[in-house]
């Protein structure tokens, strides 16, 4: 049995496009895949309209917090990736790093939000697919 893979998000605040990708991630693979994610300068919450947009979805992150990025956490990771934010992450070798270039949610009211949200779950889904396709 192969082990499951560790797919870590980061962003900048660990508030928005990252607690949405992880959010999908965890609802769509389930038990297949360990979802993390994490943030260099993480917030004090959730961003709310983040929140509803994927309360639309049926998912809930608003229960969250964002959480400080930390090699541990990379170094446990299979992939890591980061959101179009510009963080930098510990490199190292042999895992599988990219960056989403994704709009960032906040300050954005929700029908800004709503597309950033549609274009992250479209990727998570190819992500699955290459990571841990449905049997």
């Amino acid at each position: 049995m192969t082990p499951k893979p560790t797919v870590l998000f980061v962003c900048v605040h660990n508030a928005g496009r990252s607690q949405m990708a992880a959010g999908y991630l965890q609802h769509l693979a389930g038990d297949r895949i360990q979802v993390l994610s994490a943030g260099s300068q993480p917030a004090d919450r959730i961003n709310p309209v983040a929140v509803a947009a994927m309360a639309e979805e049926g998912i809930d992150i608003a229960r969250e917090q964002p959480k400080v990025l930390t090699s541990d956490a990379v170094q446990d990771s299979d992939v890591v990736i980061t959101m179009g934010c510009g963080d930098e992450c510990p490199f190292y070798p042999g895992k599988r790093y990219e960056d989403w270039t994704l709009d960032d949610p906040a300050g954005q009211r929700i029908d800004a939000v709503r597309p950033i949200r549609d274009e992250i779950r479209a990727r998570v889904v190819q992500l699955i697919e290459e990571l841990a396709p449905a049997t």
